[in-house]
């Protein structure tokens, strides 16, 4: 008998009241209910909570809303990954939505066709697919300039973070054995992403394409707003990773085709 997956979906809020209720929306009107929500603020100023708690009143789901001062994103994201019980994750912060009504239908059938026929075949660690970038509209603006590649492995990255967070739903249970590093203000998800990969290359883990679009990005996100500090702690996470003499030479490549580009 195939087995009912739970996605846990993990919301990070601080003062987000003005682009808290379209991410709540998009969660709400998912086809899948088999599901969780927690909502992580970090002691928000703004109509934040009251927004939150309206949301949860009579959802056939848990809604789980807690709210206390943090470090900063990353630190409340760990929290809220600590809180998941699911069987998978994603993180959809405040501003972000899933592409699609049917969207952790998609996933959930991409999961269950992984283990089709197969009843000692292991949950994939990851299932990821592609993003569009939208204005605060909900507007489609364009694909996201770094694609997912056909097969993803941690070794991906060092071009770039070619799937973000919020088309990254990760097992768990291997989830939870890699918290956020804290040292990181602008790149710790680049990092988590990677380390978590590493793992399920040693545990032997499928990590499975969706070969669909996941997520809607809102344009101007955290690393956008402060791009150059992101830039640097992007090459140090991928120094760590993969090396200084491989990330020098990715990095040269990326100044030639921005280059080539204009």
């Amino acid at each position: 008998m195939q087995q009912t997956i739970t996605i846990s979906v993990i919301t990070i809020t601080y003062n987000a009241a003005t682009v808290l209720q379209r991410t709540l929306d998009s969660v709400a009107h998912q086809t899948y209910q088999h599901i969780e929500h927690l909502i992580i603020d970090g002691a928000s100023k703004d109509d934040t909570l009251a927004i939150a708690h309206r949301y949860a009143e009579g959802k056939n789901y848990p809604v789980v809303i807690q709210s206390e001062p943090d470090k900063g994103i990353y630190d409340a994201m760990n929290k809220g990954m600590a809180k998941a019980t699911g069987d998978y994750l994603v993180f959809l912060n405040a501003g972000d939505v899933f592409h699609a009504d049917d969207t952790l239908q998609t996933v959930c059938q991409t999961i269950a066709l992984q283990t089709a026929g197969n009843t000692s075949a292991p949950l994939p660690a990851v299932v990821y697919g592609d993003t569009a970038i939208v204005d605060e509209q909900g507007h489609f603006l364009r694909l996201r300039r770094l694609r997912p590649p056909h097969q993803l492995s941690w070794r991906s990255f060092r071009w770039g973070m070619l799937v973000c967070h919020q088309s990254f739903y990760a097992r768990t249970d291997v989830a939870q054995q890699h918290h956020y590093n804290l040292q990181y203000r602008h790149s710790a998800d680049v990092d988590w992403c990677i380390r978590l990969m590493k793992d399920a290359e040693k545990r032997h883990l499928p990590i499975v394409n969706s070969h669909q679009i996941l997520s809607d990005f809102m344009d101007g996100g955290n690393t956008t707003q402060h791009h150059r500090a992101s830039l640097r702690e992007r090459f140090t996470v991928m120094r760590n990773h993969y090396g200084f003499v491989s990330t020098l030479l990715c990095h040269l490549w990326f100044v030639i085709r921005a280059v080539i580009k204009k």
